[in-house]
């Protein structure tokens, strides 16, 4: 598929900027001290429970310099705690803490919480196309890179 019909069905740039605004605007809050990659990093953490280092650093996409950095900061913080890995002794595991779960759960209510007002702002047909274009924004979010052929591309043009 050419980047033109992507172009004429979706004003690309636009989705971008707003994309980028609408993040910056939910991370401007207080992130209990953490950077946006180690928020990220500390999500995964959660959802995936226990977890290897290197298949973090695949999740994340970081280099094993930058998670080496990163997991401490997360330690020293007492977000995360290293654990033997018991089918590995030579491997660990990373865990959150409970202080971990509190930070991301305060995160999280704080995010909902200013975008819940900012949604208010909106009309109630504003709100329905919100609605019906959350499962195309869901399967991009969730898309690998180069796995987007199956879109529906069409659907963005009428929701959007």
């Amino acid at each position: 598929m050419s980047t033109d019909y992507v172009d004429a069905v979706v004003d690309v740039t636009r989705l971008r900027v707003a994309l980028a605004r609408l993040a910056r605007r939910l991370r401007r809050h207080e992130l209990a001290g953490l950077t946006p990659t180690q928020l990220a990093a500390l999500s995964t953490i959660g959802k995936a429970g226990p977890i290897r280092l290197g298949d973090l650093a695949a999740v994340e996409g970081i280099a094993p310099s930058t998670l080496t950095r990163l997991v401490t900061a997360l330690e020293d913080s007492g977000y995360v705690r290293r654990c033997a890995d018991p089918s590995d002794a030579r491997a660990s595991t990373l865990t959150i803490t409970p202080q971990g779960q509190d930070a991301l759960e305060r995160i999280r209510t704080e995010s909902t919480l200013m975008l819940t007002a900012s949604l208010q702002l909106l009309t109630p047909q504003q709100r329905d196309a919100l609605a019906a274009a959350l499962p195309v924004l869901e399967q991009l979010a969730e898309a690998a890179p180069g796995r987007l052929s199956g879109l529906p591309l069409l659907a963005l043009r009428w929701v959007l």
